[in-house]
């Protein structure tokens, strides 16, 4: 796979530690919603980040990334880009990516800046005729951490099939959603998974726990995708 040059457009926070990245590729790029990139930081150094939008036959690439306190892996990614005017990266890749030969009832969690995976499929589903029903557990410290809640209420108005769940690990006094772990907010909604697709993109801990406890659901092997499960 060749690297693609691309030019930084714009780098804009979304949190105190998450920002969006706006790309614009010298060639295009050829990805499916759900893959990622790779940041070429040297010979053997290529660094993933989720591509946060979906395709759509255009230059613009937008990533979130996130570089808190101690996260020299992202945030070293982040300085070059700021220092420089253009990088390099090579995708799209990964496995886990949106089945849109085979739609079925959509679960997606995700944790933290995980997000920006679920977002592309998201967008995605929402443009495909189908009326199967998509659901979105967002779990995050804070209330201020989840930078697309606007967004995403909006989309559910604009969606009778949609549904946004933000679940909260730290609510305020007045919070009346959900709070805790994200996937135990599913495990409490849900009597069955087994007619399913689930995407999860988050922390690899929370992704294990997951797929254990989902199983005791009944979700099927195959309707769980995550670019963890690559590796754990």
């Amino acid at each position: 796979m060749s690297p693609i040059r691309c030019k930084i457009e714009s780098i804009e926070p979304l949190t105190n530690i998450v920002s969006s990245v706006i790309l614009r590729t010298e060639t295009p790029m050829s990805y499916k919603a759900g893959q990622y990139l790779r940041v070429i930081m040297g010979e053997k150094d290529f660094r993933p980040f989720s591509i946060a939008n979906p395709p759509d036959g255009s230059d613009r690439i937008e990533l979130h990334i996130g570089a808190g306190p101690g996260n020299d892996y992202a945030g070293q990614v982040l300085e070059k880009m700021k220092r420089d005017s253009e990088i390099y990266v090579d995708g799209g890749h990964g496995e886990a990516f949106l089945r849109e030969d085979n739609i079925k009832p959509t679960i997606l969690l995700a944790g933290g800046t995980g997000f920006s995976y679920t977002y592309a499929i998201l967008l995605q589903r929402l443009k495909i005729a189908n009326n199967q029903p998509v659901f979105l557990y967002w779990g995050t410290r804070t209330l201020t951490d989840m930078y697309a809640y606007e967004a995403l209420v909006e989309l559910e108005k604009q969606h009778t099939n949609f549904r946004f769940l933000p679940v909260v690990d730290v609510p305020e006094h007045d919070w009346i959603g959900k709070s805790g772990w994200v996937h135990k907010a599913i495990m409490a909604d849900f009597v069955s998974l087994e007619p399913y697709q689930v995407y999860v993109a988050g922390r690899f801990e929370m992704a294990g726990v997951a797929r254990e406890d989902f199983q005791t659901k009944g979700l099927l092997k195959q309707n769980l995708y995550g670019d963890a499960y690559q590796f754990i």
